[in-house]
């Protein structure tokens, strides 16, 4: 039986130093499921990659049933129209999968060409609820809810019930993931006569990494840089709180990965996060309060019933979100 073809458009960076990202695993998946799967693009040079992405469409569009198409709301949000715009003429259908917790400010920036990019589209994918119910409001009904996935069976689960204040950051190193919010909750909690430390994982993006070596100087922080999920994975058994301090965000597949592991959560509730995890499964404190996270880590501390029920139910939240549950949608759209 021939395979089914598919292009997927994206930044495949992560041999580049950068963070893995959906290109690289959804693709990956998809290929187990008897697709053929093209990408593009890995150039890091911008420029290149944006012409290695129309290169591709060209080449490949002709060949395939769908392109897939990962939309974020900023500089790359115009890749996305411009592969569209050629997907239309070549009269394939293409999938937007929507990343960012911005995009619904794109929407009201560039309405014409939001029009044009996602009410021409087969189906926009929405990762999360709260994308989908903002596209929704703006006038968008071609849209689905497709959540990210993980293999669960790549997660071992190491309950946590009485924990010591180990604490585990992982992310790019960049600015809206607020890394030195981190490095401040570790200072606070050291004021508090606690005796903590900090792990930091991730590539760098945008100075940050630097500025956080800088802040956590004579600090018990480790900065491993970028690791491979199996080697943060691996780590992650001697931590025992995971915290996210970013700005902004849509459904970070961290979180889905911590929670797989049994490592109580606490998180800002920005952007996609509330519709992604709850108080059953994490603590949700304001963006940019290191107060608001040092009290949670220490009633973490102390009350080990909440956070035996945090690491439980933390994991059973994760197992939703496994590939052999949420490959059904994906086979179900490209059929």
């Amino acid at each position: 039986m021939q395979k089914r073809g598919v292009l997927y458009i994206g930044n495949k960076l992560s041999e580049k130093g950068k963070t893995v990202s959906t290109i690289d695993t959804l693709s990956l998946l998809l290929e187990k499921e008897g697709f053929e799967v093209f990408t593009a693009s890995s150039k890091h040079n911008k420029l290149l990659r944006f012409f290695n992405m129309l290169v591709a469409t060209l080449r490949f569009g002709p060949k395939v049933s769908h392109v897939l198409i990962d939309t974020y709301s900023t500089q790359n949000f115009f890749y996305a129209v411009m592969v569209a715009w050629l997907c239309r003429i070549l009269a394939v259908a293409y999938v937007p999968i929507l990343h960012g917790g911005n995009l619904p400010e794109r929407l009201s920036k560039s309405p014409g060409y939001s029009k044009r990019l996602f009410k021409g589209a087969k189906i926009n994918v929405a990762p999360s609820k709260y994308l989908m119910e903002a596209f929704q409001r703006n006038g968008y009904h071609n849209i689905m809810h497709i959540p990210n996935s993980v293999e669960i069976r790549n997660y071992p689960f190491l309950l946590r019930k009485e924990i010591q204040p180990r604490l585990l950051w992982v992310r790019s190193f960049a600015e809206i993931y607020n890394p030195l919010l981190a490095v401040e909750i570790l200072k606070k909690l050291i004021d508090k006569g606690i005796n903590v430390s900090l792990t930091m994982v991730g590539p760098e993006k945008d100075g940050s990494l630097e500025k956080c070596k800088i802040e956590a100087k004579g600090l018990p922080v480790t900065i491993t840089g970028k690791l491979s999920r199996k080697q943060w994975i691996e780590l992650s058994a001697s931590h025992d709180i995971f915290i996210n301090t970013t700005n902004f965000d849509n459904t970070p597949v961290s979180l889905i990965e911590a929670a797989a592991l049994g490592l109580p959560i606490v998180t800002t509730n920005v952007g996609g996060i509330p519709f992604l995890v709850n108080q059953e499964t994490s603590v949700l404190v304001p963006p940019n309060n290191a107060d608001a996270f040092v009290n949670a880590i220490t009633n973490l501390l102390e009350d080990t019933v909440k956070t035996e029920r945090l690491s439980r139910k933390g994991r059973q939240a994760a197992e939703l979100f496994d590939w052999e549950k949420v490959k059904k949608s994906w086979l179900a759209l490209m059929s």
